[in-house]
């Protein structure tokens, strides 16, 4: 994959991911955290593109059912609301203008929005395939939700990798996430608490909190009142060590399934969002 110092062979990696994607985006995520700093760059540029690609296989958005409501203005958009409208043209009378389409509204259909915040467990080892898995994973909420989504990553404490009501491009927060190396104790108390702190900021219909992680709790605190405190949890926990997480979603009536890598991260995301 590097046949020299510095260097990365593209086709190479190419060819690994039609094999084995699991072992190779395991691979890139831990290069990137390469001591050859021109080698850790390449990595990082070539997997926010790989792993941004691996999460657009699900569908783009959660379905929903749409109902009417104003909007702004546009043509062909849908009826005048008249109420909303009203003042508007009532000024532009009295002024002796043409009335500013920016300040009329009309009636029209629109799906509810969806406003997600993830969870990223960065606890314990923290590498290959689950920083991988954490990074894909960052990229599938990012395509569902580009407009309002949170990343969190959680330990002892909570980092932003990205706020919910500030914007990011996808590849700086796929490059946050792949910075995690995994340290000390697990609050997931703590982590469902700060995602309901971020989801408040949105004005979303629907507001879910996707936890990846085996949510097991190394400190003091009540995971399944925090949890039973959200709007909407779903749990999406390693396959092989998902005994933990199946005791907190059944106390919280919260909504799980497992992944087996990061290639399965996009389409873990959709058994549980859709």
């Amino acid at each position: 994959m590097s046949p020299d110092v510095g260097e990365l062979d593209e086709s190479a990696i190419e060819e690994a991911m039609s094999d084995d994607p699991d072992e190779m985006l395991a691979m890139l995520a831990d290069l990137t955290g390469a001591t050859d700093p021109v080698l850790r760059d390449l990595a990082r540029r070539l997997a926010g593109r790989l792993f941004l690609d691996v999460a657009k296989r699900g569908p783009s958005r959660p379905r929903g059912t749409g109902k009417l409501a104003t909007q702004r203005y546009r043509p062909d958009g849908g009826d005048l609301d008249v109420d909303a409208s009203l003042d508007a043209v009532v000024s532009a009378r009295a002024a002796g203008s043409a009335v500013d389409p920016d300040d009329l509204r009309i009636r029209a259909w629109a799906k509810p929005g969806t406003a997600i915040c993830l969870l990223v467990d960065r606890s314990g080892s923290m590498g290959g395939k689950p920083l991988a898995t954490n990074a894909v994973a960052a990229s599938a909420v990012a395509w569902r939700a580009p407009e309002d989504y949170s990343v969190l990553t959680f330990g002892k404490d909570v980092v932003a990798a990205k706020s919910q009501d500030i914007p990011k491009s996808n590849e700086m927060v796929v490059d946050s996430v792949l910075a995690l190396r995994g340290f000390g104790t697990t609050d997931v108390a703590g982590a469902l608490m700060a995602a309901r702190a971020q989801l408040m900021r949105s004005t979303a219909g629907r507001k879910v909190t996707v936890l990846l992680s085996d949510c097991r709790s190394t400190v003091d605190g009540d995971a399944v009142a925090a949890a039973i405190g959200l709007d909407e949890l779903v749990i999406v926990a390693p396959e092989s060590d998902d005994a933990e997480a199946r005791e907190l979603a059944a106390a919280a009536g919260a909504k799980i399934t497992t992944v087996s890598g990061p290639s399965d991260a996009a389409a873990a995301l959709t058994r549980v969002l859709d």
